[in-house]
């Protein structure tokens, strides 16, 4: 499952990765920074095209299961049935 952490913008627009999710990550990495309407993805320059079609699939599919939570289309359902409903994506 992924990492889900909260952080914040500062006034020159820095934002600190969070400890736990940096593992992957050393001083002086390149990053590509994607912004897809609300969402921001970050990569590491050398995993970019191996990875980019995959993280805009991802990202495409956060944004409409956000609007369809905002319009009040969701499903509830108990943690077995969720695991089987993601193992179909």
């Amino acid at each position: 499952m992924e990492n889900i952490s909260i952080t914040r913008v500062s006034s020159k627009g820095q934002v600190v990765i969070p400890v736990e999710m940096r593992k992957n990550f050393k001083e002086g990495d390149k990053l590509v920074v994607i912004q897809n309407n609300k969402q921001i993805i970050l990569e590491k320059i050398d995993d970019f095209d191996k990875n980019l079609e995959e993280d805009l699939e991802f990202a495409r599919r956060t944004e409409e299961a956000l609007k369809r939570h905002e319009k009040g289309e969701f499903v509830s359902m108990d943690a077995e049935e969720f695991l089987k409903e993601i193992k179909k994506w």
